[in-house]
């Protein structure tokens, strides 16, 4: 990528270490609370003075009012870690299937000693699946051959797979806690497979609240993006515009777009459940339309959102605390302010929230 054409120190909100906190490695939640909405939430204004409080899940019902659209993360996360070997060499290895392409074949994260070259086969979960190394595409991801069809990646992934939970969160080969993965680290309205990481803010929502959230004229509707493991791909660069943005596919549906117009005509907010609603709402919105409708249909994505970034749809979100430096932190201080954000951070720390994925949640709004 080509640096910037700026000779002077870049200002604040490019400069990664700008986002920094410090993050206790005793607050990374290494599983999710007993229940659902059992988590906290921090409330932090979005304008106005700076200020939080500190509340619960549940209180999401007097926080949320009637006429807010309430938008959501359909995606659904795939088994999709799998043990391997190197059929040359016999070498453990690992491959995280990220995405099964429309041409044939699939892409993949593989994990392995030594280096992997073109031509090679991996024999996956004991010869169920073979894959054939085709082009290196950076950062450990292959693109690969392979015969077998959708259906049958599929079956291979139930049948042999397991949940691909964040670098950060340890489970050993027996642990227990892999059983319940299954069903808490998966929002509860998940519907369409494709993601290897979960939209987390959703983790906290159950059908009780949302029946209720319901009953109260909260509205919903739902995107889909499939969330890939660039999400915890650290950002390196000193100036953030550096960073190379991953790429994640999504799509809106029509009846998702007509509800965030007659919200807007109503007089309701727009509520993203996740930076993941973020993300795809700023990648389809027409900038030229004055009305700031959105595109529709399926596309892709490698919008990097974050200050000075004005962001023109939602006017709410729900989302967890994020890693520091990491483009999820970004994200959310374009939605606040850098230093908002980081006071409420350091006050989560204080206050011993739970963090990252499984951890506790904030409401900005």
């Amino acid at each position: 990528m080509t640096a910037p054409d700026d000779s002077r120190r870049p200002p604040p909100s490019w400069r990664t270490s700008a986002y920094d906190y410090a993050l206790p490695e005793g607050l990374v939640a290494q599983e999710p609370a007993a229940r659902r909405e059992d988590a906290r939430l921090l409330v932090v204004p979005r304008t106005g003075p700076h200020g939080h409080r500190d509340a619960a899940i549940p209180n999401l019902r007097d926080l949320l009012r009637p006429r807010d659209l309430l938008v959501v993360n359909e995606t659904r996360v795939v088994p999709a870690r799998l043990p391997a070997r190197r059929t040359g060499t016999g070498g453990r290895a690992e491959v995280l299937l990220l995405e099964t392409e429309a041409s044939g074949g699939v892409r993949v994260l593989l994990g392995t000693r030594g280096k992997p070259r073109p031509g090679e086969t991996i024999n996956v979960a004991e010869g169920a699946l073979v894959l054939t190394l085709k082009t290196a595409l950076g950062h450990g991801e292959w693109r690969a051959g392979t015969d077998a069809d959708p259906k049958e990646i599929s079956a291979v992934l139930e049948a042999h797979g397991q949940i691909p939970l964040p670098p950060y969160i340890r489970r050993d080969d027996d642990d227990p806690r892999a059983r319940a993965d299954r069903e808490r680290y998966q929002t509860v309205y998940a519907r369409r497979d494709g993601a290897v990481a979960a939209p987390t803010a959703g983790l906290h929502l159950t059908p009780e609240l949302l029946d209720d959230l319901d009953a109260r004229g909260v509205r919903r509707a739902a995107v889909v993006l499939h969330v890939g493991p660039g999400t915890f791909r650290p950002v390196t660069a000193a100036d953030l515009r550096l960073h190379p943005m991953h790429e994640e596919g999504f799509d809106v549906p029509p009846a998702t777009a007509a509800a965030i117009a007659d919200t807007r005509d109503r007089g309701g907010r727009i509520v993203a459940v996740g930076t993941t609603v973020v993300r795809v709402l700023e990648s389809a919105v027409r900038p030229t339309d004055p009305a700031l409708s959105l595109r529709t249909g399926p596309g892709r994505t490698t919008l990097f959102v974050h200050p000075p970034h004005l962001l023109r749809v939602c006017d709410a979100l729900l989302t967890n605390f994020h890693a520091p430096r990491s483009t999820l932190l970004m994200l959310v201080a374009a939605m606040a302010g850098r230093e908002r954000i980081l006071a409420a951070y350091r006050h989560a720390v204080r206050r011993r929230y739970r963090m990252l994925s499984y951890g506790d949640a904030m409401f900005i709004a």
